[in-house]
């Protein structure tokens, strides 16, 4: 099983999943997206299992520059956006065997365990 987290170094959310993770045993594979944007076709497949709504980063400085206009956009407006600034992405974004089950880490022990299955 491979486990790819996607995602900054100095995020905050990061951080705790690194924790959590390192404490439950758990190897993972650590992907800066500032220094390793995805791209497109990688974006378009998290899209794809996972959503765009769920992947935004409603709470950064990209996603708020967007304007009013981010509110009527496409799946493919979107994938384009995520494709052009990562930090659009929510994090962390994880991979388990190269698809994407979790963007986030602020679900239950239990959800988390289930969507990495472990």
């Amino acid at each position: 099983m491979s486990i790819q987290i996607y995602g900054i170094p100095n995020c905050g959310t990061c951080k705790k999943a690194f924790k959590w993770l390192q404490e439950n045993g758990i190897d993972y594979e650590f992907i800066n997206t500032k220094e390793t944007p995805p791209t497109r076709e990688m974006v378009q497949n998290w899209v794809t299992s996972l959503g765009y709504a769920a992947m935004r980063n409603t709470s950064g400085q990209s996603y708020r520059a967007l304007g009013d206009e981010k509110k009527t956009w496409t799946d493919e407006q979107w994938i384009e956006a995520f494709a052009k600034d990562a930090m659009l992405l929510k994090r962390p974004l994880f991979l388990k065997d190269g698809t994407a089950v979790l963007v986030g880490f602020k679900d239950k022990v239990e959800v988390v365990r289930q969507k990495l299955g472990l």
